[in-house]
């Protein structure tokens, strides 16, 4: 049997997957011919009619749209082959990272994205799940992002594959990967941000993503649900500026967090709108967690330069704060008023209880997994960034100032 005999159906589903395309071909002439005829029609890539991505004709040429690019193509020009390109877009890890990074650097330049599958087998392979990727499951932040994630996912009969997204991993064994070996239908992605080659990988293969606070600026146009942290952190200079304080210190999330750069700005503009100063040196930074922001609160309450009042950009932090006044002898609210963020249930639970700013979480991860779902049904995003109201929450951990 000759190449020209082979149906077209079978050929076009040589680009779906690693192993298919000995599998298909030997469907229809038998398996004793079938690698010589899969090498051949890799020799012809996209001249092959049947073989583009919902196109038919030639290869595509520099310039042309991502349309017309197929896997063959790809392959042809990183001097590859079909099921080496597709390894790399199913996140395999027996590639070479120069083989890998050349496959992606293509990718990257073209536009490439997968045919969405929509066979029946991979529907009932995959159909009933949904995928959340997160950063970290300890701790009430997490807790919070699943309970809000699968409640949504529940109400839509699916349920929820949770990955931790490990930054030791190495690239063949990363959440990405790991969501491109399962085939992936979509993925709500918490407190991270994915990288340019993760998103590069992703999106050729025809994964949705929708990202739950991201932590940068870098996946601009990804979907995404936020709070307005902005807003939030005026509303907790306000708060403080309105009981009488005037000397103030904050500590920040470390590192070049998008939403800790707008609490702080949101907490400034609020003291520069009251006529307040907001020095450098009473802006502290802590690894978003209570050991390191109580180091930062000692050196932020020393006798020389004290503050009134302190606004820590996690309530994690904010505990940190309570733990270094005591190691100096102060007491909240009366020696020193404490805001917090986030809203999360142990900061109700300490003594004094927290006065805080609530982040809704739970709804935040919710409609996070409602964007996706829709997405992955193939119904619009909608705006590709959406935020949810920020509350202050009085408790007892602010007072007049002194």
């Amino acid at each position: 049997m000759t190449l020209s005999g082979l149906d077209r159906v079978g050929v076009a589903q040589l680009e779906g997957g690693i192993d298919a395309d000995v599998l298909i071909i030997a469907s229809y002439i038998g398996a004793n011919q079938a690698r010589t005829v899969t090498r051949e029609l890799r020799n012809l890539g996209p001249t092959m009619g049947g073989m583009s991505d919902g196109t038919a004709g030639g290869g595509p040429q520099s310039g042309e749209t991502s349309a017309r690019m197929t896997m063959a193509e790809l392959a042809r020009r990183a001097g590859t082959t079909v099921p080496t390109v597709s390894k790399v877009l199913n996140g395999r890890s027996d590639v070479s990272v120069t083989t890998r990074e050349r496959v992606m650097r293509l990718v990257d330049e073209t536009g490439y994205r997968r045919r969405t599958r929509k066979d029946s087998a991979r529907s009932h392979e995959t159909g009933g799940l949904v995928d959340l990727v997160i950063s970290k499951v300890a701790g009430s932040w997490a807790n919070l992002v699943l309970s809000g994630a699968e409640r949504a996912a529940a109400d839509d009969g699916l349920d929820v594959v949770v990955t931790v997204a490990r930054p030791d991993q190495d690239a063949g064994a990363d959440w990405a990967a790991r969501l491109l070996a399962r085939r992936s239908r979509g993925a709500a992605i918490a407190l991270l941000t994915p990288s340019r080659s993760q998103l590069q990988l992703l999106s050729a293969a025809g994964i949705p993503l929708v990202l739950l606070d991201p932590s940068a600026d870098s996946a601009a146009g990804v979907p995404s649900i936020g709070t307005t942290d902005w807003a939030g952190g005026y509303a907790a200079a306000s708060h403080l500026v309105g009981l009488g304080h005037r000397e103030l210190a904050v500590i920040a999330g470390a590192g070049d967090f998008r939403y800790s750069r707008a609490r702080v700005d949101g907490f400034r503009a609020g003291l520069e709108q009251a006529g307040i100063r907001l020095s450098d040196r009473r802006i502290g930074a802590a690894a978003w967690d209570r050991e390191s922001a109580t180091a930062v609160a000692e050196r932020l309450l020393a006798p020389s330069n004290r503050p009134t009042a302190v606004f820590a950009c996690s309530d994690d932090m904010a505990l940190g704060v309570y733990e270094a006044a005591a190691r100096h002898g102060l007491k909240v609210p009366s020696d020193v008023s404490v805001v917090g963020f986030d809203d999360l249930p142990e900061s109700s639970w300490i003594t004094p209880s927290l006065t805080t700013v609530r982040q809704p979480i739970e709804e935040m991860a919710a409609a996070a997994m409602r964007k996706l779902l829709r997405m992955r049904s193939g119904m619009s995003a909608g705006s590709a960034r959406e935020e949810l109201s920020t509350e202050l929450v009085v408790r007892g951990s602010t007072a007049t100032a002194g």
